[in-house]
């Protein structure tokens, strides 16, 4: 009984400090989204301004892994017994995106627009099983410079 006592108490930490370290890392998401929202970015392979001509381009890209918690783990097994959208993982991957194409642009603030932008999402195996450890997140694209 003492164990599953202790089993509950750290899950329950466990949840309480991961939902805090989520909530916190998405209001910095945010906060950077609105920083860094003047730069536009598109998948679009054209730039689409033919008044501007090219002074250079540049390949950009940000990458993001992030950890899958213990937590995490669980809910998603119990989800794939009970069936329907694995929420949990929904929401890391979310971040995880949102992170990537962030440390994108942030590694060429002075860019005029970013095109083709292209997401790459691979798991890194940890364990026996293979069991996923971690999700990595790759946001890459072209930053183009106009003539000022």
């Amino acid at each position: 009984m003492e164990q599953l006592i202790i089993f509950a108490v750290l899950l329950s930490l466990g949840y309480l400090f991961g939902r805090r370290a989520e909530k916190k890392h998405y209001q910095s998401i945010i906060a950077r989204e609105k920083q860094l929202i003047s730069l536009p970015t598109t998948s679009s392979k054209k730039v689409g301004h033919d008044k501007h001509e090219i002074d250079h381009c540049q390949l950009v890209n940000g990458s993001m892994v992030v950890s899958v918690d213990y937590f995490k783990r669980i809910l998603a097994k119990l989800r794939n017994f009970l069936g329907g959208n694995v929420q949990s993982y929904e929401t890391l991957i979310d971040r995880a995106r949102r992170e990537a194409v962030l440390r994108m642009k942030e590694s060429c603030p002075e860019a005029d627009m970013v095109v083709n932008l292209r997401l790459e999402t691979s798991s890194i195996t940890k364990g026996r099983k293979n069991q996923i450890g971690s999700v990595e997140v790759l946001a890459y694209g072209t930053a183009v410079y106009f003539c000022k």
